[in-house]
């Protein structure tokens, strides 16, 4: 799920960054280093929407270095147990799939996956219904739904499944 908060974090700029343009610096440094980074709390740092405050900037001792307080709208994406994401598939084997929604990766086990369905072996990797008709192989699109996830300090990582109505491959690579 995609939320838009507030978030706050202190800035190191070099001297030579000063002068007219030393916000405009300071708002690019911010971007370079926050943008598509994880903290465990919060979720994925999509974008930086808007800077709500830049405080007085404090002189680092021996260094010249000055760190400024940065007050900043962000949109994070983070995923929940009970979720329902579209997702693309990575990887394919006999223990399941891997499957990419934006940056959180989700395995779905081969227990998650409905009963029909069978691994075939070979050059394309794939999970077949036994009348051919649903294949889910590398590039699929899936929507699947979060049971479980873990949270560390730069990380997500989710467990899925498309053993429940309405989930499953919703486009085939092969088709198009």
């Amino acid at each position: 799920m995609f939320f838009h908060i507030v978030l706050e974090r202190n800035m190191q700029l070099h001297p030579r960054y000063f002068g007219r343009n030393l916000r405009d610096n300071l708002v690019s440094k911010l971007m370079k280093d926050v943008e598509g980074t994880c903290s465990g709390k919060h979720g994925f740092v999509v974008a930086i929407t808007g800077i709500e405050n830049v405080g007085k900037g404090l002189i680092r001792d021996g260094t010249g270095f000055v760190t400024f307080p940065v007050k900043y709208q962000c949109v994070v994406f983070r995923p929940f147990k009970g979720e329902i994401l579209e997702a693309v598939v990575t990887m394919v084997n006999k223990m399941g799939f891997f499957a990419e929604a934006g940056p959180v990766q989700i395995f779905v086990s081969n227990h998650l996956i409905p009963d029909d369905m069978e691994f075939q072996s070979g050059d394309m990797p794939n999970y077949t219904t036994s009348d051919g008709s649903v294949k889910i192989q590398k590039d699929s699109e899936v929507r699947l739904k979060i049971i479980g996830t873990r949270v560390d300090a730069t990380e997500i990582f989710c467990i899925g499944t498309i053993k429940d109505d309405f989930l499953g491959v919703i486009n085939d690579p092969t088709t198009t």
